[in-house]
């Protein structure tokens, strides 16, 4: 899985249309960091791990939803990943890693610091901005944007664009 893939799949753990949340316990967020990779051993999280790893999502998915020019608090969202990254004491490691970032901290910290690594990664490697939210408020869904020239701002033309551009359209003809 790429990293962007790794963000996408992150973000989307709570679906706003269907109103799921896979993140619906400390259990549920252990099960959920494992499955990725991103903890191993026998780890227990808390409710204060829970809120910290929500946090950190809606942070992403602010940052997300910039990409398709919805106006956010791009401070805000950045201070959470900025703690994040703190609390998870990420540092560079030459000796066992080949001068990769590594977090120094354990257990669910550590987990939520690689999903950190893996933004700072997809801004290095440019996939960044085309990783995206669907501006659709109800929906927020964040996909990759493979559109040639980058400019897709739902996550399916097919639902949510659609549903705005006869929304756009019936704004426009009402005043007519």
């Amino acid at each position: 899985m790429t990293t962007t893939e790794l963000i996408r799949e992150f973000v989307n753990t709570k679906d706003l249309l269907e109103d799921e949340e896979k993140l619906g316990s400390p259990a549920e967020l252990v099960a959920w960091l494992a499955t990725q990779a991103l903890m191993r051993g026998d780890v227990q999280a808390t409710s204060g791990d829970l809120r910290r790893a929500i946090e950190l999502r809606e942070a992403v998915r602010q940052l997300l939803l910039e990409h398709t020019g919805v106006e956010v608090d791009r401070d805000a969202a950045s201070g959470v990943l900025d703690r994040t990254a703190r609390r998870a004491r990420i540092e560079l490691c030459f000796e066992r890693c080949s001068g990769a970032l590594t977090p120094a901290a354990t257990g669910v910290d550590a987990a939520l610091g690689r999903l950190v690594i893996a933004v700072h990664g997809a801004m290095v490697d440019g996939s960044w901005d085309r990783l995206k939210a669907c501006r659709a408020s109800d929906c927020e869904w964040a996909f990759i944007d493979n559109a040639r020239n980058h400019s897709r701002a739902w996550c399916s033309m097919k639902s949510c664009g659609n549903r705005e551009k006869a929304r756009a359209f019936r704004e426009r003809h009402r005043h007519h």
